[in-house]
């Protein structure tokens, strides 16, 4: 009885030992399954489902402020089908309205649930047209709030405050911050009941549009901020990738470097910025005919192969993160402006990105800024209706093809190169 006992016990350990290893097993599947559902990065590009992730994308920053009039909702559903009709598969936009109009966050920590519902519109559409969402989280200009609104916050609650600045460095208006990042973070859209840290629509967080910091050139101040705030974000949220919202603007770091600027520095540093480890991609924004407004159409285009070539190399070299061409355009308002100008300079960029992200550099582009018929308010000059616009749209949509093809020529060079390994090692 006793070698019987023993028997039964051992055979009993060993199904358990067997059903625990298949859980495990399980599990672990599950959790790889969910996370391949997530853009992510691999070296200096970004995959999908294992696979290369190149695109071609938009700005469409108003969609949230839009949607807060249930009427007005059509637009976005049009810009997003006419976006994915064009090959287009990443959109930026703002997660962001302080104070104001049809503002999200009407004070610290206080929230207009009809606003946070046209949020949930716009990344439920996205979902609807297979398109990725890049969330802004406040801005640096006072359009829509950003930092002015809450200094003037901190400020009105008996904080002293001496300028915009201060919102990277005064604790209370961190906390404020920081609770704005919470709440949209953990926020569980209405339509989907899926949290927006758990919703794979979402490609990226984007911590704030083009910052800048006048007290500080250096690029250390700002730098210490993203520390904090990316460190934040992380604790929150570790599915989802993370980028700053920069410019590209070089600081004191290499000080060689700052020659690609056009000829003055806004208080970031394109390296030691996007150096941050919770930081998982760069981004460039490129104004050459605001930044370089006067110079003829040759300079500017001189200064944007300068200004791609530099960072691209540097994200390579020293950053060994993607990097992404997040905002460019040509504005119908520049002197001499001519459609056949914009679709010039628009081939050009496109042409450029795609030799870029060939060669491992730039991974993908979103120009400023698409809009949908009817929307002339938000017009800013840059602006691409694309069923009013077709010769820009067929520039757009070819884009799309071409970032499409190096999906397919990577993935196929991968391959090759695993079996070739492969192969190796069974001789």
């Amino acid at each position: 009885m006793a070698f019987s006992r023993r028997s039964n016990i051992s055979n009993f350990s060993c199904c358990f030992l067997v059903i625990f290893v298949l859980s495990l097993h399980c599990e672990n599947h599950r959790v790889s399954s969910s996370a391949s559902r997530f853009i992510q990065t691999r070296g200096t590009r970004f995959v999908l489902g294992g696979s290369p992730f190149f695109f071609n994308g938009f700005n469409s920053y108003w969609m949230m402020h839009v949607a807060a009039e249930p009427s007005e909702r059509h637009k976005i559903s049009n810009v997003f089908r006419e976006a994915a009709a064009a090959g287009l598969t990443v959109c930026r936009t703002w997660a962001f309205s302080d104070g104001g109009d049809r503002a999200l966050q009407m004070s610290p920590g206080v929230y207009d649930e009809r606003v946070f519902q046209a949020l949930d519109f716009v990344v439920s559409e996205a979902r609807k047209y297979g398109v990725h969402l890049i969330l802004s989280l406040t801005n640096n200009y006072k359009d829509f709030g950003g930092r002015t609104q809450y200094v003037t916050w901190a400020k009105n609650a008996g904080v002293q405050v001496n300028s915009d600045d201060d919102f990277y460095t005064k604790n209370a208006v961190k906390r404020y911050y920081k609770n704005h990042i919470k709440k949209v973070l953990t926020r569980i859209n209405t339509i989907s009941r899926v949290a927006y840290k758990d919703d794979p629509t979402i490609m990226a967080w984007e911590l704030i549009n083009e910052p800048r910091c006048q007290v500080d050139f250096s690029g250390k101040t700002l730098n210490a901020w993203v520390q904090e705030m990316a460190t934040y974000v992380k604790s929150l949220d570790n599915k989802h990738l993370l980028e700053i919202g920069m410019e590209g603007f070089y600081g004191d770091s290499m000080p060689g470097k700052k020659e690609y600027n056009p000829g003055y520095q806004v208080g970031t540093d394109f390296i030691t910025n996007n150096l941050i480890k919770e930081i998982d991609f760069a981004t460039i924004h490129a104004y050459p005919d605001i930044w370089l407004s006067g110079q003829s159409d040759g300079a500017q285009m001189m200064f944007m192969r300068r200004w791609m070539t530099s960072h691209s190399t540097d994200s390579k070299t020293i950053l060994k993160k993607p990097l992404v061409l997040a905002e460019f355009g040509k504005s119908s308002k520049d002197p001499g402006y001519s459609l056949y100008a914009r679709d010039s300079f628009m081939a050009a960029i496109y042409g450029n990105i795609y030799r870029f992200a060939r060669r491992g550099g730039i991974a993908g582009g979103l120009v400023w800024q698409i809009l949908a018929e009817g929307m002339e308010p938000y017009a800013d000059g840059y602006e691409i209706v694309l069923s009013q616009n077709p010769s820009t749209g067929r520039i757009i949509g070819q884009q799309s093809r071409q970032m499409t093809s190096l999906d397919h020529m990577v993935s196929n060079r991968t391959n090759s190169q695993s079996n070739k390994l492969r192969n190796s090692k069974e001789q």
